[in-house]
């Protein structure tokens, strides 16, 4: 078995910089703040031209269906830039989670709507549906072949035109693809934490499907496309982190305080110092699990629990120090500080909290689980 890779390779830092400097253009934190206060969460415009401008809905989709053809690697890049700007767009639910339940299920058509125009697709599970939970059974498969059923919090749901469901008929589990606006389809928003990745409910009554995975594939389509979501959130986590960080530290070397710069204090520089190296080793393990992905290693599971442990509970920390060590400033609408906080604690709660996943990997490595 070859060692994982986690180092980035030049192909994957010049797609970094591409992706930093359209974010840099079109996704300052002003123009999330704005979109937050009004009526439409997601940027789709910014959306399209991630797709049109980089490819970035295709990254892990085969050429012959008009992706890119690279690995979850570069896909976990474009998440770390994503998590640094807390950009409204659908990537995570729709280029990670449903592209990878779509490959997973050989589904060549929807994966070149989805890489070559940009076409949201879900996966309607609830946002916090870890990767080994049971099949879901909200939503059942009715006599004449439609569904019918509520699957509530589904992440990415509102800018999505294909909603992919998993439901139990009179044969066992299956995965189907329903249109959003087909007649019986219902997608309600709710209020969301996290303002820049809105939850909805998705209610089905005798809506149409067509079935892409049947009852002896469903449930393991189903996991591995929530394993590829939790393995790579941890990227997106890493990049909140990394922003965090780097902005609390360029305030602190400005702020002066006492006749000092803040930054000056050793109190203060402990605490960056710390941050700073479980950062270090939040890169790590957000990398282990994206090689470990993109390379289908027998230790992906191992690798996706280590780093939704460290790095979930990482992103809420590095987001409570940037609000508390900007001071006053911090607690403001104003600065986006709390765009980063509200992004890291509904991430944290997404796809299983560490909690869940420290007890997963005590299984996995056959260790005693966490007490209380």
């Amino acid at each position: 078995m070859n060692a994982p890779v986690l180092l980035y390779s030049e192909i994957e830092e010049e797609l970094r910089s591409s992706v930093r400097d359209l974010l840099t253009d079109h996704c300052p934190p002003n123009a999330v703040l704005a979109r937050c206060e009004g009526p439409g969460p997601y940027d789709l415009g910014l959306w399209r031209r991630l797709v049109k401008e980089l490819g970035a809905a295709g990254l892990q989709v085969p050429e012959e269906f008009g992706g890119a053809g690279a690995s979850l690697r570069e896909t976990a890049v474009v998440l770390e830039e994503l998590g640094r700007s807390a950009a409204p767009v659908p990537f995570l639910g729709s280029a990670v989670v449903a592209t990878a339940a779509l490959l997973a299920c050989g589904a060549g058509e929807p994966l070149a709507t989805l890489a070559e125009d940009g076409t949201v697709a879900v996966l309607t599970v609830p946002f916090s549906t870890p990767p080994g939970s049971g099949f879901p059974d909200g939503v059942r498969v009715d006599v004449d072949g439609t569904l019918s059923g509520r699957v509530t919090s589904v992440a990415d749901a509102l800018p999505a035109a294909l909603l992919m469901v998993p439901a139990v008929g009179a044969d066992g589990p299956g995965l189907y693809l329903v249109e959003a606006d087909a007649p019986g389809a219902d997608v309600v928003r709710r209020t969301s934490l996290d303002l820049t990745r809105q939850l909805a409910d998705v209610t089905l009554h005798g809506a149409p499907g067509r079935r892409l995975a049947g009852p002896d594939t469903a449930a393991a389509v189903l996991q591995r496309a929530l394993l590829t979501g939790a393995g790579l959130l941890a990227s997106e986590q890493l990049g909140i982190a990394e922003w965090c960080l780097a902005t609390t530290v360029a305030h602190l070397k400005e702020r002066r305080q006492f006749g000092r710069v803040l930054g000056s204090f050793q109190a203060l520089k402990h605490r960056l110092a710390d941050l700073w190296l479980d950062t270090v080793g939040a890169r790590a393990a957000a990398r282990y699990a994206a090689d470990a992905l993109a390379g289908d290693s027998p230790d992906t599971a191992v690798a996706v629990a280590v780093a939704q442990a460290h790095c979930g509970a990482l992103a809420v920390r590095a987001a409570e120090e940037c609000i508390q060590l900007h001071g006053g400033i911090g607690m403001t609408w104003e600065h986006p500080a709390h765009l980063y906080l509200k992004r890291a604690k509904a991430d944290q709660l997404a796809l299983g909290t560490p909690g869940f996943h420290r007890s997963a990997l005590a299984a996995l490595v056959d260790l005693p689980g966490p007490v209380g």
